[in-house]
């Protein structure tokens, strides 16, 4: 059956018709933020404290857009008679998002939890030599990072908690121990300090008999 004429028109002007009788909806961006999802990838943040120098994700970045600079201390040795040993101490770490392409690999590859993702996106700049994050920028977006999501009811406990919650029972239970063991040993002195009381109780009541 050949088409009918017109029957193009027709069907485009119904999607006309009835996309004009939808409500409009429009994100009125910058004056109302946009509710992003939790694992948005905007921009990512250090945190110095945990970072080892390692240099895994310079080496893993496939742009090539981290720098890395540091030197070696000598630490002095912890004992008496130890040795001195050597460490490396972060002296640059800039991230270049004008050629990051938000993979996330530094994040992932980072064995020490030092980068993590922060939804924040709004950092446009003019110039493009700005987009270059030193760590003092860096680690100010760590602030804005949201907290980790919780983990499934069935889910393993952290090894790291598990260990912490061992260790502090462990502690306790010996605190315990040592405050039962105070506690005897209270007791015992003070049934030690009443008894010479008793006995002489019982000698003057022997003598009181002895005059009767």
């Amino acid at each position: 059956m050949p088409p009918i004429p017109g029957s193009g028109l027709a069907k485009g002007l119904a999607v006309t018709l009835r996309t004009m009788t939808k409500r409009t909806v429009t994100a009125q961006y910058p004056d109302v933020q946009p509710e992003l999802p939790p694992r948005s990838r905007g921009v990512i943040g250090l945190f110095e404290e945990n970072c080892t120098v390692c240099m895994l994700c310079a080496r893993e970045c496939p742009d090539w857009c981290i720098y890395i600079d540091s030197h070696k201390e000598t630490v002095p040795p912890a004992a008496p008679g130890g040795r001195e040993r050597s460490r490396n101490v972060l002296d640059r770490f800039a991230i270049d998002f004008a050629l990051c392409m938000y993979c996330g690999i530094c994040i992932e590859v980072c064995p020490f939890d030092a980068l993590f993702w922060s939804p924040e996106f709004e950092y446009a700049e003019t110039d493009i030599h700005e987009l270059t994050h030193e760590r003092d920028k860096l680690r100010e977006w760590m602030w804005t990072v949201p907290e980790p999501h919780a983990l499934d009811p069935g889910a393993e406990e952290p090894k790291e908690i598990a260990a912490a919650r061992k260790t502090a029972d462990k502690l306790q239970a010996q605190e315990e121990r040592v405050a039962q063991e105070e506690r005897v040993a209270q007791e015992a002195r003070e049934a030690q300090g009443a008894q010479p009381g008793k006995e002489a109780q019982s000698g003057q009541a022997a003598e009181q008999e002895g005059q009767e």
